[in-house]
C-alpha cells in the first residue's frame, strides 16, 4: 500500500481548509427523515434530495459532499493533524426512529472533542447500514457517527465502520432498549444514562477531510474524522439496528460523492507510544 507525506503547501492548504470550516453556520440533520428515501430509482432518492426542497439544494449541487471513498492515492499522511482528544461523560440519554435511522441523542451533551483547539460537544449518534464511507472501494457492514456541535455552531462528525465479526460491545449495551423499539414500534424511548466513551476506537489513526451531512440538507463545510480501524459487529446486532428503524428498508447509506480534489490527510502518531 503506497501512501504519500504531507508536502508543506499540502498543509498549508489543509490548514487553510479547517480554518474556512470555522465560518460555517449551524449544520442540523433533519429530525423527521421520511420526505425522502435511499432507493437509486425512486422520486425522493438520493440523486433528487436537492429537488425535493430549496433548502437542501447543496445534496445536488455542493462540491464537498459525504461519504466520499478513502483511497490510499489520494491520502496524506503524517502527525501534523494531531492526536484527537476526547472526554466523554455519561449523560441521559433517548432513542429516536427518524424514518431512516436509530438516533441516539444525550439531552444535555455527553462532553466534547477537541480539534484545533475548539470543543465540539458531543450531542448524538446515529447508525448505517452498510458504512457509507469506503475504502479503496471497500464499503463495509456498517458505520456509525457521533454528531458533535461547537458553541460557534461549527459541526465536527466522527466516523467509525464495521465490518461483521465479533459483536460491538456498546450495541450489546444497548440491546434491550433496541429491542423494545423493535417489538413496540415506539418512536421515541428514554434510555437512562449511557456512557459514549465505552464506544470503542481502537486506533488513534484517522482520515480528516471536509465534507458534508450525509442526510439533508446536506449541509457542507463538516469537519469528517474517521478511524481508519475497522471494528466489529454481529450479523444480529446489524439486523436489530435495521429492525428497529421499521422502514422495511435494506439500507440506509447515501452513494459514495465525488472528492473534487479536496484533500484527505491520515493521521498517524509520530512516536508508536502516543
Amino acid at each position: 500500500m503506497k501512501l504519500t507525506f504531507f508536502s508543506q503547501s499540502s498543509f498549508i492548504i489543509i490548514v487553510l481548509i479547517l480554518w474556512f470550516a470555522c465560518l460555517t453556520t449551524r449544520a442540523q440533520e433533519v429530525d423527521d427523515e421520511r420526505e425522502f428515501s435511499y432507493e437509486q430509482d425512486a422520486d425522493n432518492g438520493p440523486t433528487h434530495w436537492g429537488e425535493i426542497r430549496p433548502e437542501w439544494r447543496e445534496c445536488n449541487i455542493g462540491r464537498m459532499q459525504s461519504p466520499i471513498d478513502l483511497t490510499d492515492q489520494r491520502v496524506a499522511m503524517g502527525s501534523h493533524l494531531g492526536r484527537l482528544n476526547r472526554d466523554y461523560e455519561p449523560s441521559n440519554a433517548t432513542l429516536i426512529n427518524r424514518g431512516h435511522d436509530m438516533m441516539l441523542r444525550w439531552i444535555n451533551g455527553a462532553g466534547h472533542i477537541q480539534i484545533n483547539g475548539t470543543l465540539f460537544q458531543l450531542n448524538q449518534a446515529h447508525w448505517h447500514t452498510p458504512s457509507e464511507h469506503t475504502v479503496n472501494g471497500r464499503r463495509f457492514d456498517m458505520e456509525v457517527h457521533l454528531v458533535h456541535q461547537s458553541n460557534d455552531n461549527r459541526t465536527a462528525v466522527i466516523g467509525i465502520m464495521y465490518k461483521i465479526g465479533r459483536p460491538d460491545s456498546f450495541l450489546s449495551m444497548m440491546q434491550r432498549d433496541l429491542e423494545v423499539v423493535a417489538r413496540t414500534h415506539e418512536v421515541e424511548k428514554n434510555v437512562g444514562m449511557v456512557n459514549p466513551g465505552l464506544v470503542k476506537f481502537g486506533s488513534r489513526k484517522y482520515y480528516r477531510y471536509i465534507g458534508s451531512l450525509t442526510v439533508p440538507p446536506c449541509t457542507q463545510n463538516i469537519i469528517w474524522t474517521i478511524v481508519r480501524k475497522v471494528r466489529t459487529v454481529s450479523r444480529e446486532q446489524v439486523r436489530l439496528i435495521r429492525e428497529a428503524v421499521h422502514d422495511e428498508a435494506e439500507a440506509n447509506s447515501r452513494p459514495i460523492q465525488h472528492l473534487h480534489n479536496r484533500y484527505v490527510g491520515l493521521y498517524r502518531p509520530k512516536y508508536p507510544q502516543n
